[in-house]
């Protein structure tokens, strides 16, 4: 799976820009935390190259980069979380799971 790390808040910008025109995964992973680990390791498991044409994956190491999680939090009208992923459509959060309720499949049915 490749991921596009968020390492800048100003990222939160084109992430909007770009949900105008395909949908968005945001994963909020705490690299401390064990069921993050495990969320993490079934989402990139189960994901197929070919997903990423109708999701773009991001990716949020949120210890490194608390400042954006808070961020994220307040955009999108969502409570921090993390594990945490999120679609983003149009500038908005239409989806969110956590901890191990993230589930991928669930995910891409929410896309189609």
């Amino acid at each position: 799976m490749k991921w596009n790390h968020i390492t800048d808040i100003k990222q939160l910008d084109v992430i909007n820009q770009e949900s105008t025109t395909q949908k968005i995964l945001l994963f909020k992973h705490s690299t401390r935390c064990s069921i993050s680990d495990a969320a993490l390791g079934r989402m990139e498991r189960k994901w197929k190259d070919e997903n990423s044409e109708i999701l773009k994956p991001y990716y949020l190491d949120l210890i490194a980069h608390r400042d954006i999680s808070n961020q994220i939090a307040e955009n999108y009208n969502v409570m921090h979380e993390s594990p945490q992923a999120l679609i983003i459509s149009n500038g908005k959060c239409i989806f969110s799971q956590t901890h191990m309720n993230i589930n991928l499949d669930e995910i891409l049915e929410i896309t189609k």
